[in-house]
């Protein structure tokens, strides 16, 4: 199973996110919304403009993408923080 960064931010998850189609679409106080239509269908995330980034916040979002894009947290983590 590969490491989640224990020190990433809201931003630099953000930034990470647009090699899979993710922008972000608006952002409400420490919150930001993004989107992807990557997969023909939009789906929208929130993510917290916090340094650092909760594990268990990171996990449930990684795992949300993972679910949308139809591949393994595993392999979406290897791919998100490895290339």
């Amino acid at each position: 199973m590969p490491k989640m960064p224990r020190d990433i931010s809201g931003r630099e998850l953000a930034n990470l996110l647009k090699k899979f189609g993710y922008e972000i679409t608006r952002q409400t106080g420490s919150h930001m919304r993004l989107t992807s239509s990557i997969k023909n269908e939009p789906h929208h995330i929130t993510i917290p403009e916090h340094t650092p980034l909760k594990i268990g916040t990171l996990s449930q979002i990684l795992k949300d993408i993972a679910n949308y894009l139809k591949i393994g947290k595993d392999d979406f983590i290897r791919k998100l923080f490895e290339g």
